[in-house]
């Protein structure tokens, strides 16, 4: 991990409450490969700790990095919480993103089990296996409905159709997927909606569960859509999403 940074925010037990290990959450923030978004970092750290789990937040290589850069350092970041899940009292290891930092954490899901990659960090392959992923507005498909600006600075100059090909995430879906909780927008204008629903087809075919909430308004970097994380100009307020963040609490506590 020579250029990405793990920030922890790990809850210490105590003997006046009840619990003495829980699930950690590790966000990979968007930012379209080009930098990792500071409203989708630390704010859903936050949330996350709020709900009761430990949380960690992977400030992964962006341009002018390119793949494998970001998925090697991921892989890194789930070998790290692997090792010290006794220390760090952690049971389960979910991963969350956001937009591009969401193709980064299904990048994990899909590719988990590839050699090639367990070797890059010196891990078992099933040390890099999430336990299950949380998607936000994510970029998955290099298609006709592709945030074209996320695969280019991914790729740069391995921009090739073989390489668009196998970064196109719904089709490296297979039965050793985890299960998922998934939301965007219908108004989506940066990343369209399909990028969710391509993904949520492929799952499909494997009968891989799928929680997937579409909201019919709202733009695109929504974090928890409240005004915690809305941008200086106002923007990405949008109260009809803000539900999401009650809902996924209700998907991870049944997978404790």
């Amino acid at each position: 991990m020579d250029y990405a940074k793990l920030y922890m925010y790990i809850q210490e037990p105590s003997d006046e409450v009840g619990w003495k290990e829980k699930p950690l959450i590790l966000i990979c923030p968007g930012g379209g490969y080009e930098f990792t978004c500071d409203r989708e970092a630390e704010p859903l750290a936050l949330q996350f700790m709020a709900m009761g789990y430990h949380a960690a937040v992977l400030r992964y290589s962006c341009k002018p990095a390119v793949y494998p850069a970001a998925l090697t350092e991921l892989a890194a970041a789930m070998k790290i919480l692997h090792e010290h899940k006794t220390e760090w009292h952690i049971t389960k290891i979910f991963v969350e993103g956001c937009s591009a930092g969401a193709h980064l954490a299904a990048s994990l899901g899909v590719f988990w089990h590839e050699k090639w990659l367990a070797g890059a960090v010196g891990a078992a392959n099933e040390d890099l296996r999430p336990d299950g992923m949380i998607l936000s507005y994510p970029v998955i498909t290099s298609g006709a409905y592709a945030h074209r600006g996320s695969f280019e600075n991914l790729l740069a100059g391995q921009y090739t159709e073989e390489m668009l090909e196998r970064m196109s995430l719904e089709k490296q879906v297979s039965a050793d997927t985890p299960e998922t909780f998934l939301w965007h927008t219908f108004t989506d204008p940066a990343v369209p909606v399909e990028n969710s629903l391509l993904f949520i087809s492929a799952m499909k075919k494997f009968d891989i569960p799928v929680e997937f909430h579409m909201y019919p308004v709202g733009g695109h970097g929504l974090a928890t859509a409240d005004r915690y994380t809305t941008t200086p100009d106002g923007e990405c307020l949008q109260p009809q999403c803000q539900t999401w963040i009650p809902l996924v609490k209700i998907w991870l506590s049944d997978r404790e």
